[in-house]
């Protein structure tokens, strides 16, 4: 079993920017990590950040997890990401994700229904743009180019930009099945949330679809999975706990309505299913804290590594066994060296 590779994700803010994200990108670069990552909700953005710290970095790639796809047009996301790969000497990564319908709907004022074939259709408009093989013409169920009606004056256009690359990667977010398997036909990473060691092997098997219908036997070798792993060593188990509760009961009892969150699904398909029900029922009644309390050991445990560094490192076996390639890591600068100790030695 090799090193795993390790990523430092900065998140996407809160009521401003977070503290010490330059200082903790400049020591992941100084200690070899491979990527750092920005993200975005219904606040800050993540391109913004990623080129101003990432200006200030000459060898880690430049990841977005994500950029919401209602937050652009096709067109818009392949111009940022031809943009960005010039800027960054072909370090960027594109990662996207469809968010959930409060956000896109409520925040973007676009419709959510059918995510996966808007997915499919967006990825296949930036990747015709990255390829400026010809003027973009695209005609489908959720994107006309040129638009037909309006002045009657658009026409197909290429990119003016000749890109650094024409196959920047592209990486997708996803948790239900059908979307694991769509990542893995057309894109090339998926960047899962909340994954757990004990669920590979279902993973696995939404990706090998996914292989199957790329008809590419080459992407299995190619393809690449960073996944946020929350690592909080220390003495006190419960209290290391105590720290990632109340992230698992924002996902799983806040982040979307009854019956439309991906993450409680996740926790449903690890046999969670009575915990994420009280978790949910408890946030959405405002008991944050009691959403939190409510959380057990075990479930945290399943998708985080705490406690003691030789506990962790007794546990990391299993996760070097699973289809991860890289870890990303969230902390302050001080933290990375620990990390990156504890991990990889």
């Amino acid at each position: 079993m090799g090193d795993i590779k390790l990523g430092y994700n900065t998140g996407y803010w809160s009521s401003g920017p977070p503290a010490g994200a330059l200082e903790g990108i400049k020591e992941a670069e100084r200690l070899g990590f491979d990527s750092i990552w920005t993200a975005e909700a219904y606040g800050s953005d993540a391109l913004s950040p990623l080129a101003w710290w990432g200006a200030q970095t000459e060898t880690v790639k430049l990841g977005t997890a994500i950029m919401q796809m209602a937050a652009r047009t096709p067109a818009a996301t392949a111009m940022a990401a031809i943009t960005m790969d010039h800027l960054s000497n072909g370090r960027f990564i594109l990662g996207l994700g469809a968010s959930g319908p409060q956000v896109v709907e409520g925040w973007y004022g676009q419709p959510y229904p059918k995510p996966l074939a808007r997915t499919r259709e967006y990825v296949e408009i930036i990747r015709r743009i990255t390829a400026r093989d010809n003027p973009v013409e695209f005609h489908g169920d959720h994107f006309d180019m040129p638009f037909p009606g309006g002045a009657g004056l658009g026409k197909p256009l290429k990119s003016t930009v000749h890109p650094l690359r024409n196959d920047i990667p592209i990486y997708l977010a996803a948790e239900g099945p059908k979307n694991v398997a769509l990542s893995a036909e057309i894109c090339d990473g998926w960047l899962p949330l909340f994954f757990s060691p004990k669920e590979d092997a279902f993973y696995r098997q939404c990706l090998d679809e996914g292989f199957a219908a790329s008809g590419d036997p080459t992407k299995r070798d190619r393809f690449e999975i960073p996944a946020t792993v929350m690592l909080i060593p220390g003495d006190d188990v419960e209290a290391c706990a105590n720290m990632v509760r109340p992230f698992l009961a924002l996902y799983a009892g806040g982040m979307g309505a009854r019956g439309a969150n991906f993450h409680f699904e996740v926790f449903a398909r690890m046999g969670y299913e009575d915990v994420a029900t009280k978790v949910q029922e408890l946030y959405l009644e405002g008991k944050k804290g009691e959403a939190a309390a409510a959380i057990p050991l075990e479930m945290v445990e399943d998708v985080a590594l705490i406690g003691p560094p030789d506990k962790i490192r007794g546990e990391l076996d299993r996760w070097r066994e699973t289809c991860l390639t890289t870890f990303l890591l969230s902390g302050p600068a001080a933290a990375l060296p620990v990390f990156a100790e504890i991990v990889n030695g």
